[in-house]
């Protein structure tokens, strides 16, 4: 079965896991005329195979959205899609492949994420669906492919993200323990793909770049800003300052925030001052920090990112 509904724009939000684009999702999800799908790179093994809970807290198997998503996409989910799809990643969809992606199989691989799309935007009613999937890479692909996609590069403090991953933290589908990282991994991950999202835009790709640390100072301006360079309607009734109201969203996956409803109160975690090798972090980091506005030598940020941050290509900063 083939979905004859016009192709919806993408919002893509990239950046290194522990950053931010899950809470980023969730805000903008909120507004009309939007779907947020979660990390629609991990709907084939988390969804489709193991059956993990959507963000609504049903079953993947037994969430309507996503089962009429299926059937309207693909004629249904079955194992054999999903291993197709996943055997396609595995060829396609690779960081190495960063800035040439030219395999024989992109056409294939990003048509299935079209489909996905696609469909969820025509049951929705939705002009914009946002994928959360963070991978450079993938964003790559969808870039390549020719899918119509708005990159929003979510950065945050590579000390706040080494000390988040060091973290033991249980998966609330299924109460094992998350991946963690040491600094130097997590730096060395910070670095790469960070640096392959600024190469997006070097290429034509629209791309905002939105620091996680802004978002939670001053949230009304920074999704006002960045609603004006999506096309979204930029009121966002459900922020009262710091505080935001959720209501249950169709994700397929990502941070454990998927599953919040109701207020939430956006604040800062900055235990990270006095808990890791902050040093360290900053030492394999620097260049990179300093062009998004981080202080390495310090424990904070230096400030307005817009000042002083050069911008390449389609690149903006929000």
């Amino acid at each position: 079965m083939t979905d004859r509904s016009p192709a919806p724009g993408v919002i893509f939000l990239g950046g290194l896991g522990r950053s931010g684009t899950t809470l980023l999702e969730r805000l903008l999800g909120e507004s009309p005329g939007v779907t947020a799908l979660g990390e629609v790179v991990h709907l084939w093994a988390r969804g489709v195979l193991a059956g993990e809970p959507c963000g609504c807290g049903l079953e993947f198997a037994a969430c309507a959205f996503w089962q009429r998503v299926g059937e309207r996409a693909f004629g249904g989910w079955s194992p054999m899609l999903a291993e197709r799809v996943l055997g396609l990643r595995g060829r396609v969809d690779r960081t190495r492949r960063i800035p040439r992606m030219a395999h024989r199989d992109l056409d294939e691989y990003v048509r299935a994420y079209r489909r996905v799309y696609t469909a969820a935007a025509a049951l929705t009613g939705a002009r914009l669906v946002i994928d959360s999937s963070k991978h450079a890479s993938l964003a790559w692909c969808l870039a390549a492919g020719g899918v119509n996609v708005h990159v929003v590069h979510v950065v945050r403090d590579p000390r706040a993200v080494a000390h988040s991953w060091r973290r033991s933290v249980e998966r609330p589908e299924d109460g094992r323990p998350m991946t963690r990282w040491g600094p130097i991994r997590t730096s060395l991950h910070w670095t790469a793909q960070n640096l392959a999202l600024d190469l997006l835009s070097r290429r034509g790709v629209p791309v905002t770049r939105v620091r996680y640390e802004d978002l939670l100072a001053d949230p009304r301006a920074t999704l006002t800003t960045l609603a004006v360079r999506l096309g979204l309607d930029p009121a966002f009734p459900h922020l009262d300052g710091s505080l935001a109201t959720l209501g249950p969203a169709h994700t397929a996956s990502g941070n454990p925030m998927r599953f919040t409803v109701g207020p939430v109160r956006l604040t800062r975690d900055d235990s990270w001052h006095t808990s890791m090798p902050r040093h360290l972090v900053a030492a394999l980091t620097r260049p990179l920090m300093r062009r998004y506005g981080y202080r390495p030598g310090g424990a904070g940020s230096s400030g307005d990112p817009k000042g002083g941050v050069p911008m390449r290509g389609g690149e903006e900063a929000a």
